[in-house]
């Protein structure tokens, strides 16, 4: 199932399990099966007893079926209403959040690359009163491609690898836990996978009771459902937090599999964009050793080289309302893509994407201030009134870090303001992304990738022209205080391959199509260029978009759709 085509994953046919569904004799030699591990994690991600609503509402049976279910679940939020929850009568689990095909049959619904359709993902009922999350679901798809700087993961940099991220998760206010839990989260999961019995559907399919197949030395298991030792744990004598940790690993193995479709070679082939390349001899990825910086430029130069393109037009998407063309307006989208510096005088044509969105992945990992915050902020309270929202510094933070900062397990009464949605009756609050997590001890994992993320932007704006000068600089500028404050509203640059999959755009679901997110950025840079866009990203200055290149932005983007399955 991987290979030339990446394959996702439906809860309603569990694919992954085909070995269940071919023939026994010989039905592995016609179709390769994912390495244990990820089946298994697969596995894990769908199941959906970890939630704290099924450790209240089970009686504590973990094989009796609930009551009643969740209401977070029984019907999925979307940008124009609500449609049947796939999981409703049951409790939350990762799915829930990261949707694939559940909903490909619903006319508001579609197929997903692992995220949700809500602008903020809905929560389970608590008496901290939060019926959505801060953010929306980020797509899982590409999300765990190797970097250069470390992994830093979600939209504000908390999580330092994919692990964390899952722990986090299923001890976390996503699955019903509020800062302070994350114990009972623990022993709730480890009984979990005690208690299993196999009787559940996901058992059936996926090899029988959690005991048996994560202990991993049952001679009868299948060759495809036996884990490689490092993974296993020994269910009947493991501690709850090996327990927690086996099944974080897991899950983690599963998500990192996740990418969008590929050669051979490594290289992306799903897309029109993928296509073009491949027919006309551009380069379809860094050579070895080069940086995607570097990779982008030569692409630039090649597409701006080409004398006599040849165009792509090979019939409808399966999956997405739009033909699987590149033709010259795509080619002009492309061009206006990757232009990265006005010509004396210019004034349209520039859309400086590739200076944060990097081919060919087309995100750079990296954290920036585009204004979506300060959109949100002054649509609630009035323009201009973000840059009056008062902010404050390292050593007041420390010394308030309950009035300011985000709830932990350290500090669970913590009143995180600046992690909340712009809300009319209280004008302290604005999610401030990564503000929340740098320089914050409760998170100290992805603090050196988080220093070095912003250091190095600040030091890049200053074009400096030796290593001296440089270290000078990093001194002087990279201090934890110097570096909060240029943390303000930065959030994590989304890659962009088969965007339609993951509508709506922005941390927080701000725009439902491409047009809108497009001249949102034309807008940006109108503010940034006026001195009117507060901490604002330096690039979005240098974007010069005409509404014709808007147009030619948005077919271009619509290029880099594939059919994700």
């Amino acid at each position: 199932m991987r290979g030339e085509r990446s394959m996702g994953r439906s809860f309603a046919v569990l694919a992954v399990s085909t070995w269940l569904l071919l023939p026994a004799a010989g039905a592995w030699a016609q179709e390769e099966a994912d390495p244990a591990e990820i089946t298994i994690g697969e596995r894990l991600f769908l199941e959906t007893r970890f939630a704290r609503f099924f450790a209240v509402g089970s009686g504590g049976d973990v094989n009796a079926p609930l009551p009643t279910g969740d209401p977070a679940v029984d019907v999925v939020q979307t940008i124009d209403g609500t449609l049947p929850g796939p999981f409703a009568g049951q409790s939350i689990n990762c799915r829930a959040c990261h949707f694939v095909d559940e909903l490909l049959d619903e006319p508001t619904g579609g197929m997903r690359t692992y995220s949700d359709f809500a602008r903020r993902s809905p929560l389970s009922a608590r008496a901290d009163g939060l019926a959505v999350s801060a953010r929306n679901a980020q797509p899982l798809v590409n999300a765990s491609l190797a970097r250069s700087g470390g992994l830093l993961l979600h939209f504000d940099g908390e999580f330092a690898s994919m692990e964390d991220l899952v722990r986090g998760t299923l001890a976390g206010r996503n699955f019903g836990w509020v800062p302070g839990e994350a114990a009972r989260a623990v022993a709730h999961v480890a009984r979990v996978i005690r208690g299993d019995d196999g009787s559940g559907d996901l058992a059936q399919e996926f090899g029988g009771s959690y005991a048996r197949v994560l202990t991993g030395t049952d001679p009868t298991l299948p060759p495809e459902l036996t884990l490689p030792a490092e993974l296993r744990v020994d269910v009947a004598n493991a501690t709850d937090q090996q327990l927690f940790d086996a099944v974080a690993a897991l899950i983690s193995q599963y998500t990192l599999s996740l990418v969008f479709a590929q050669g051979e070679d490594g290289a992306f082939n799903g897309s029109p964009f993928d296509l073009f390349l491949a027919q006309n001899g551009l380069p379809a990825q860094p050579a070895d050793g080069e940086s995607p910086a570097a990779y982008t430029e030569r692409l630039r130069q090649a597409v701006a080289a080409l004398a006599d393109p040849v165009f792509v037009d090979d019939g409808p998407f399966e999956f997405h309302m739009q033909q699987r063309v590149f033709g010259p307006e795509e080619l002009r989208g492309l061009q206006v893509f990757l232009a990265v510096a006005p010509p004396a005088g210019a004034s349209t044509g520039v859309g400086n994407c590739s200076g944060c969105h990097l081919a060919p992945s087309f995100t750079d990992f990296s954290f920036h201030n585009t204004g979506v915050s300060q959109l949100e902020y002054d649509g609630v309270h009035g323009a201009g009134q973000f840059a009056q929202l008062r902010v404050p510094g390292l050593l007041e933070r420390q010394l308030f870090a309950n009035r300011f900062l985000p709830a932990t397990e350290q500090r669970p009464r913590a009143r995180e303001p600046f992690r909340r949605p712009a809300l009319r009756e209280d004008r302290s609050r604005s999610d401030l992304g990564v503000w929340n997590i740098f320089a914050n001890g409760d998170f100290p994992a992805p603090q050196p990738a988080l220093r070095a993320a912003l250091c190095n932007d600040v030091l890049a704006a200053l074009a400096l022209d030796s290593a001296l000068d440089r270290l000078l600089a990093q001194v002087r500028e990279c201090t934890p205080g110097r570096l909060l404050g240029a943390s303000v509203a930065r959030f994590k640059t989304p890659g962009l391959r088969d965007l339609n999959h993951s509508t709506p755009f922005m941390h927080n679901g701000a725009f439902d199509d491409l047009r809108g997110a497009v001249r949102f950025y034309q807008r940006a840079s109108e503010l940034a260029r006026s001195g009117a866009l507060r901490n604002g990203d330096r690039r979005i200055q240098g974007i010069r978009l005409s509404d014709d290149d808007v147009e030619s932005l948005v077919r271009f983007l619509a290029a880099l759709n594939e059919d994700y399955s």
